[in-house]
């Protein structure tokens, strides 16, 4: 027996290992309408979670970044060599969520005073969002009992509010009074701040406050309080985003989102003028540095056009007008282009000297073309140097004179647009499309997709529970499992439904005996053709033959632990058995919980524990089951404190065997193995031991153990009974118990 308990406990570390598909697909099924109910449940707060949040609504709007034109010449040969020319779209996009531009629009629309008015927990914003108001000024009426909340067209504007240091970031409540324009401002704990009227400035401890508009019913309260100012900003800057619309477009789209749809369209609108603004005044600024450049440089490139003029005169006078060559002429096109070119990049370096190290990549790529210049020029000057000395004397004086000239008149060019430019309000900024936001379709939440996401996380985490509880109490549910350990099923005995077992299943546990009820619960008494009592008959005819060797009528029942059914299995098998004819005695030796009085019906008087005690006679406590007249019962009687030693003393042994002589079955209702030791005791004065396990409660590896126990105080258990089995939709429900009863006249 011992090798056989080896071979199945190796069986269950296999089986254990094993995935079985259609097993977790029968536990999807078996629990379907559990994981309907929470799946539906999912979804019912799901739609009332969209119904009842609060909208957020989306303001957008669209700006244009343009190409800046140069304002020196030579700037436009720098940024093709630079890429300068491409969409600077990153720095537009940090200067648009810059603290700047956005403490500005925060500024203006005093987004660091909060003011809003409390709404009931849940309920009232879904009720305040859909008053419709008659007129502008309409406010809906509160609840009775609710005044203080909002229900729907209150208003709260605060022209002005100053606290202490202590009160910054605190919450302060507005209540508005009965008088038409009259409020007081609480502080923490409801003390009295100040009281005021609208209109007109209030002062009290420290706070300063002007409310502009105040408008609603009387007792209302408003949610006050003074936010600091960079925090504000700080959040608006995480809010408010800013992208690019295609690659180096130029186009950037502002977003921010919102509860309140006019105050985002009003702060994306503020954000976008303040940038559009910033980018006048910026250019406006960079003009005017530019400008004072130009005519700082002025002066000199006058200079050098009127010393190239006198010294042209000079040379011509000498020589008397000598003319230039074609061949000299086409030189010094070609040397004055060249020329005025490093001449107006010197200036460049001299403006980029103020900004720039020298190397920053601007300041380089300068450098080089200057470089690249120069190197042409020095090609001319092999040219020239094979010209006569006059023509190369001429071409000099010609090519100052002519450089100093395109020079000077680009300058003053320069500065009439950059004085156009200073005095402009035009920048390379502007806006597209203003702010807007869409009231019909609000952005969070959205309906459809959180029911959506509602309904299966519901499927899921129910499905995920029943895998769980399943892994978590991986209990038996198949008769097979039982007999690969070794133990034969004797029977399996569904679940059953009677009434009157639902009504001993809710008295269990109350400190009240339901003896003073007088009812019985022995369901083979009260409903014989129930299909449990069936099996219980099937039961019957296979322990005659298993008695037949056995050493006497003694029959104990066991189980593994408690709540397995055993007392049930063991009192109405009692039942059945003297329904057949044959005198049956069942016997309570659970003296620490048994409950074979409560099913019975019966009062707990004196029973085994007096008899074992030797306080009276068993023939004393032995009684006739109502209604049962071959059938007799022993209760436990009251609970001693040593139960395990009355077990152990002989008058046990010898009342069992007196007793047997006097019936046909005694049936002995132990403690679980498990729990208590008693059933050991008590099964090796009986001829035959069965198991009860239940199904989806006992584990293999709990019936193993409880087979060892047996074992090792050589007891041999000669089966199980597999109590309370359920319809599973892996098709097990028995050994073969359909729903067979007599027609109903």
């Amino acid at each position: 027996m011992e090798v056989m308990t080896k071979e199945a406990g190796t069986r269950v570390a296999r089986d254990e290992e094993e995935i079985d598909l259609r097993e977790l697909l029968g536990v999807v099924l078996d629990r379907k309408w559990w994981i309907i109910g929470t799946t539906l449940l999912f979804c019912v707060v799901g739609a009332a979670y969209a119904l009842l949040v609060t909208p957020v609504y989306q303001a957008q709007a669209m700006v244009q970044v343009e190409s800046r034109m140069p304002s020196i010449p030579g700037l436009a040969d720098l940024t093709s060599l630079t890429g300068g020319g491409s969409s600077a779209s990153t720095t537009e996009v940090a200067l648009l969520t810059s603290r700047t531009v956005v403490g500005t629009a925060v500024d203006q629309m005093q987004l660091d005073i909060k003011a809003e008015p409390k709404r009931f927990p849940l309920l009232g914003g879904f009720f305040a969002r859909r008053f419709e108001a008659s007129t502008v000024d309409a406010i809906a009426s509160p609840i009775p009992g609710f005044a203080r909340y909002g229900w729907g067209g209150e208003s709260l504007l605060i022209h002005r509010l100053e606290v202490p240091t202590s009160l910054l970031d605190e919450p302060l409540t507005l209540v508005a009074g009965e008088a038409p324009g009259s409020y007081v401002l609480l502080g923490e704990g409801n003390e009295t701040l100040l009281r005021g009227t609208v209109g007109a400035p209030s002062e009290g401890n420290g706070a300063v406050v002007e409310v502009a508009v105040l408008r609603a019913n009387p007792g209302a309260h408003f949610e006050v309080s003074k936010r600091r100012r960079l925090d504000v900003i700080a959040g608006l800057q995480e809010e408010i985003k800013a992208s690019e619309q295609g690659k180096e477009s130029g186009i950037l789209r502002i977003t921010y989102e919102d509860t309140d749809a006019l105050r985002a369209e009003t702060l994306v609108q503020k954000v976008a003028e303040t940038y559009v603004r910033q980018n006048v005044d910026r250019s406006s600024a960079e003009a005017a540095s530019q400008l004072q450049f130009v005519k700082d440089q002025l002066p000199a490139v006058r200079k050098q056009v009127e010393s190239a003029q006198a010294a042209m005169a000079s040379y011509q006078s000498r020589a008397n007008s000598v003319d230039i060559t074609l061949q000299t002429k086409g030189l010094l096109e070609q040397e004055v282009s060249v020329e005025a070119s490093i001449q107006q990049l010197h200036m460049k370096q001299a403006e980029m000297d103020r900004s720039f190290t020298r190397e920053h990549p601007a300041y380089r790529a300068l450098m080089n073309q200057i470089a690249g210049l120069q190197a042409r020029k020095d090609s001319f000057r092999r040219d020239v140097s094979a010209l006569p000395d006059t023509q190369q004397e001429l071409l000099r004086l010609t090519r100052d004179l002519q450089v100093s000239n395109e020079l000077y008149t680009a300058l003053l060019n320069q500065a009439q647009q950059l004085d156009v430019a200073r005095a402009g309000t035009v920048g390379n900024v502007r806006i597209v499309d203003p702010a807007v936001v869409d009231m019909s379709s609000p952005v969070k939440p959205r309906k459809l997709l959180v029911v959506l996401a509602a309904t299966l996380l519901g499927g899921f985490l129910s499905i995920g529970a029943v895998f769980v509880l399943r892994m978590l109490n991986p209990g038996i549910e198949d008769p097979a499992q039982i007999e690969e350990l070794g133990l034969p099923v004797y029977a399996a005995i569904p679940l059953s439904n009677s009434r009157s077992l639902l009504q001993a299943q809710k008295r269990k546990g109350r400190h009240k005996h339901d003896d003073a009820a007088g009812q019985s619960h022995l369901l083979a008494k009260v409903e014989p053709a129930d299909l449990a009592v069936e099996a219980l008959r099937s039961l019957r005819t296979s322990l005659h033959f298993a008695m037949m060797e056995a050493k006497n009528n003694v029959l104990a029942i066991s189980g593994p632990r408690p709540g397995v059914g055993k007392t049930f299995v063991a009192a109405n098998l009692a039942a059945v058995i003297a329904q057949g004819g044959q005198r049956v005695l069942i016997i309570d030796v659970d003296m620490r919980k048994g409950t074979v009085h409560k099913v019975l019906g019966v009062g707990l008087a004196k029973g085994l524990s007096d008899v074992l005690a030797g306080s009276t006679l068993a023939e004393d406590v032995i009684a006739v089951v109502r209604g049962l007249a071959n059938m007799h019962y022993m209760t436990r009687g009251d609970t001693p404190p040593n139960p395990a030693e009355l077990l152990m003393h002989p008058r046990f042994e010898q009342m069992l065997g007196q007793l047997a002589a006097a019936y046909d079955l005694v049936i002995v209702d132990t403690p679980p193995i498990l729990a208590v030791t008693d059933a050991v005791v008590v099964a090796k004065h009986a001829g035959s031991t069965l198991m009860v396990t239940r199904f989806g409660v006992n584990q293999p590896k709990e019936i193993l153990l409880s087979m060892k126990c047996f074992e090792r105080n050589g007891v041999q258990v000669k089966g199980a009974i597999f109590n309370a089995v359920e319809k599973r939709a892996t098709g097990y429900y028995s050994y073969g118990y359909y729903d067979y009863a007599a027609d109903k006249a």
